[in-house]
């Protein structure tokens, strides 16, 4: 097919390689000369503006920070939706606000541009692997289209739901890793402060029922103290903004997802920002004085 493809940061830049590497034509373009290099030097074609970038292709990916952005890219002066012909489809792959999602496929709509809302979990690694799991808003139709470049990029892909549904999925999945990422933290600091080794503990916990790949994972990162940035706390700190508000919209009590987003805005507030999010487990020490 032909792609077009915005967003080449932590997350896009691996998605756009294996689009290239399964022999698909991509065309992009970047803010940045640097950003958009490592694609170019691979084989796409580069080009002035997101509304040129949508004008070569069949199907257009935005993968970038925010709900700003992802209008900026979308529906801005040179925005894709300028270029894109009617009947064309652009997938946004940003984790945004499902009201914003809903809002933007409703322009595209008006233009006869297909949308899709297809956030992504899996982080940085699962962009590499092609392993991603991809939640899918939109229509059923225009999600058969686009499910060969998904199966590229994931292995767990599912069509959720109509415009905004994928974002909404995504937001639950937030609410699950982050509770679950929270009760590590949790277990590590328990078991220090009974005087058990918590490595021990983790090794113990892998093998029942408490396993999952944010103990595995993430586990390990609090044990060792390392927090390297794989999915930012900021970026965390947006999602459980998006979690909040759209529970505050619904009317939905989320006291756990409540609790997390607080230790998230205390690590923003401590300068952390660019930390990986396991260090909610330095916030939880904090509290433990």
């Amino acid at each position: 097919m032909k792609i077009g493809f915005i967003g080449t940061g932590i997350m896009g830049r691996p998605m756009a390689l294996n689009l290239i590497k399964a022999g698909h034509e991509l065309y992009t373009w970047g803010r940045r000369f640097d950003t958009v290099e490592p694609l170019l030097v691979a084989g796409a074609l580069g080009k002035g503006t997101p509304a040129e970038v949508a004008a070569s292709a069949d199907i257009s990916i935005s993968m970038v920070a925010n709900t700003a952005d992802v209008e900026q890219v979308v529906l801005g002066e040179r925005g894709l939706m300028h270029g894109a012909k009617p009947g064309s489809v652009i997938v946004d792959m940003s984790t945004i606000a499902p009201s914003a999602a809903r809002r933007i496929a409703d322009e595209l709509a008006g233009r006869g541009i297909h949308m899709l809302d297809a956030p992504v979990s899996g982080g940085q690694a699962g962009a590499v692997e092609g392993s991603l799991s991809i939640m899918v808003g939109g229509d059923a139709e225009v999600f058969a289209r686009a499910k060969p470049l998904f199966d590229v990029l994931g292995r767990h892909i599912v069509h959720v739901g109509g415009h905004g549904a994928g974002q909404v999925v995504k937001a639950c999945n937030q609410i699950v890793a982050s509770l679950t990422m929270e009760g590590v933290a949790e277990a590590i600091l328990l078991a220090r402060n009974n005087g058990v080794d918590p490595a021990r503990m983790r090794e113990a916990l892998l093998g029942g029922y408490a396993y999952s790949k944010i103990l595995e994972v993430h586990g390990q990162r609090m044990l060792e103290g390392n927090y390297k940035a794989g999915f930012k706390v900021k970026l965390h700190h947006k999602d459980m903004g998006i979690v909040m508000d759209n529970a505050h919209e619904n009317r939905t009590p989320l006291p756990g997802a409540e609790v997390v987003a607080r230790q998230i805005a205390a690590l923003m507030d401590a300068g952390e920002a660019e930390l990986d999010s396991a260090a909610l487990m330095l916030a939880l020490e904090r509290l433990a004085g």
